[in-house]
């Protein structure tokens, strides 16, 4: 599962490698501080890029990249050096993926100008492309016009985890597509705080009155998991073979030392986090959690007597 920590972190990395190589010689410090990293931040993310690459990793075909004192040092691999050619059918998947995109208001500048280049180049004589978007849920240009004018919507919403109804009012941020959906992002007086609504389960929507001057940095346009008040929380601490779930699930570090990471894990059911448990063994351990703790429990006797019958 791929979580906004791990999202962020690879943007991070995409961002700094191109900076790092086009100013060689620049110190850790200076990258820490222009990219928000630790040192030992940097470190790690250099040597998951140290073993990047094409299959064979020998010479010319891995990344490097290392800390040598206080300079970081980035190195591409040969086939870098290399502009990328695409099959006809890879550049067309490319450029409808970007006109996508574009479509929805949310592109920047510079995928609109590589959109361009890419286009003029499949299509030098200038000839139309057509690219069929499914059409956007009727409420998206109203909510997308309430985010844009700062103006409060009250929606009647139905919960695709539960199936509850709900009115709710609304301080819409933005309007976005994503994953094959729209979504409207905003701050719900309901639950007071941030969240992510799908278009399609909005039943109603209409214009409060009221207006909202919406936050000065809004949160990226990404579907992210929001525990729930009613969810089952547990604590569990990741020994160092189980750190990965970190990266691939939706939690939330609360420490970490040599002992290992400790993480917050929220779901609707416990059983979701016991067969988590029972999956990683010795690599993790229940520092807090009753009914996740019974779960595992009974999980693990169910399967001791399936095996045992067996």
């Amino acid at each position: 599962m791929t979580t906004s920590r791990t999202a962020d972190r690879l943007s991070r990395i995409l961002g700094m490698l191109p900076w790092v190589i086009s100013h060689p010689g620049t110190r850790v410090a200076e990258v820490c501080e222009r990219f928000g990293y630790t040192r030992a931040e940097l470190a790690r993310d250099l040597n998951l890029v140290f073993v990047c690459g094409l299959p064979g990793y020998g010479p010319g075909d891995l990344m490097v990249a290392y800390i040598d004192g206080d300079e970081v040092v980035v190195d591409l691999a040969d086939y870098f050096a290399r502009p990328v050619r695409l099959t006809p059918a890879e550049a067309l998947l490319l450029l409808a993926s970007g006109m996508a995109l574009i479509s929805t208001g949310e592109a920047p500048d510079a995928l609109v100008s590589g959109v361009a280049k890419l286009q003029a180049a499949l299509l030098p004589d200038g000839q139309p492309l057509a690219v069929d978007l499914p059409t956007p849920p009727p409420l998206v240009p109203m909510l997308g016009d309430a985010a844009a004018g700062g103006r409060v919507v009250a929606i009647t919403y139905t919960s695709l985890a539960t199936g509850e109804t709900t009115q709710r009012e609304v301080e819409p941020w933005r309007v976005f597509s994503a994953l094959g959906n729209w979504y409207l992002m905003g701050r719900c007086r309901l639950a007071e705080g941030e969240r992510i609504f799908r278009v399609d389960r909005i039943r109603e929507a209409s214009l409060t009155g009221e207006v909202f001057v919406p936050p000065a940095t809004l949160p990226p346009a990404e579907v992210r998991f929001t525990p729930r008040a009613e969810d089952v929380q547990a604590v569990i601490r990741l020994r160092p073979a189980g750190r990965w779930v970190a990266e691939y699930y939706p939690v939330e570090i609360v420490g970490q030392d040599d002992a290992g990471t400790v993480v917050r894990f929220a779901a609707s059911d416990p059983s979701v986090a016991a067969r988590l448990l029972v999956r990683l063994g010795r690599d993790a351990e229940l520092l807090e959690g009753r009914e996740v703790a019974a779960a595992a429990a009974d999980l693990r006797s169910r399967i001791r007597a399936r095996y045992g019958a067996d």
